[in-house]
């Protein structure tokens, strides 16, 4: 391989942050009320040494019967990758989508495994097109307005 070649390599793969409330307790466990999910997911990318680049996927998901919130679950999943004489524009599309959707379903597997251990159902995430999100982003910065790096779900 020449020298002048890009290279790109995951480092390392870890949770960042977690975090569970269950602010109703035990009395929520009672409750046969189906809740429902309201999932919010965020992106950043932030390079902390030459070549080197953290990019982190959060994910916020509150559970709610009626006005009760049944649930918080909070989670971050992060990576360390090293990008290596990639061009500008095809390194912005590789942090913010490459990256986040190497990293994804990791999340969905920690936010699962977290709500389980919570003593609910588990929660599985739906698929995200990171595309579809840089996409967004870019008319939105096109248009005038401001980024918004995050993606609401509801169910």
């Amino acid at each position: 391989m020449s020298e002048d070649q890009p290279t790109f390599q995951i480092e390392k793969i870890y949770v960042k942050d977690l975090s569970l409330e269950i602010p109703n307790a035990p009395q929520v466990f009672l409750q046969a009320e189906q809740p429902q999910l309201e999932v919010q997911i965020n992106t950043e990318a932030a390079q902390f040494a030459e070549g080197m680049f953290e990019v982190a996927v959060s994910v916020t998901v509150t559970a709610r019967a009626g006005e009760r919130t049944i649930f918080l679950a909070e989670a971050v999943q992060a990576g360390i990758f090293a990008a290596r004489k990639v061009p500008q524009s095809d390194l912005d599309q590789l942090l913010a989508i490459g990256c986040p959707t190497i990293l994804y379903p990791y999340l969905r597997e920690t936010v699962s495994d977290l709500v389980t251990r919570g003593g609910f159902p588990p929660v599985l995430l739906a698929p995200v097109s990171f595309e579809a999100l840089y996409a967004q982003r870019a008319q939105q910065q096109q248009s005038g307005g401001g980024p918004d790096p995050r993606i609401e779900i509801s169910s």
